[in-house]
């Protein structure tokens, strides 16, 4: 397992070099709807988006869903893909709390979530949308790896 991660996690580092580099970005803040979805429970609640710079931005998101409520932020380096307007790749990631109830307490986990993605600003509209692949460690009570977990972003833009 941990050879495939690395594996993926190279591969993503290796393709993102190749790419050109960041224009500036096509919206400043975002703000809609995050879901959390993959293996176990998805999640979904509001989700913001900010940049700082032209390549960093922000993201934050307060997700509900499965008997737990998690709040995450994540910090993502933007990079543009050539000949595709709107669209960028993304990678980063950030520390997460989950909060959930299981067989009658309550519990919580700090959570640990690279993400590797795409940001795609919709030409002339005000909608952006995010996908993402955000393979999760819990790190606590029943800690835990999920590899196989995703997130998308529905947001209007500001």
């Amino acid at each position: 397992m941990k050879k495939l991660l690395f594996t993926i996690i190279a591969g993503v580092a290796f393709f993102a070099m190749n790419l050109s580099n960041a224009n500036a970005q096509s919206y400043k803040t975002a703000l809609g709807l995050g879901l959390d979805f993959g293996n176990g429970s998805t999640l979904v609640g509001p989700s913001i988006k900010h940049f700082f710079s032209a390549t960093g931005a922000g993201q934050a998101e307060v997700l509900f869903g499965g008997h737990s409520t998690r709040l995450q932020a994540f910090y993502q380096y933007h990079g543009a893909i050539n000949g595709a307007q709107g669209l960028k790749w993304y990678v980063g990631g950030g520390p997460g709390l989950n909060f959930f109830s299981a067989g009658g307490y309550s519990h919580t986990n700090f959570l640990l979530i690279p993400q590797a993605g795409l940001d795609f600003k919709i030409p002339g509209a005000p909608i952006q949308m995010g996908f993402d692949w955000r393979p999760t460690a819990w790190i606590g009570d029943n800690s835990d790896f999920e590899a196989g977990r995703f997130g998308f972003g529905f947001r209007f833009t500001f």
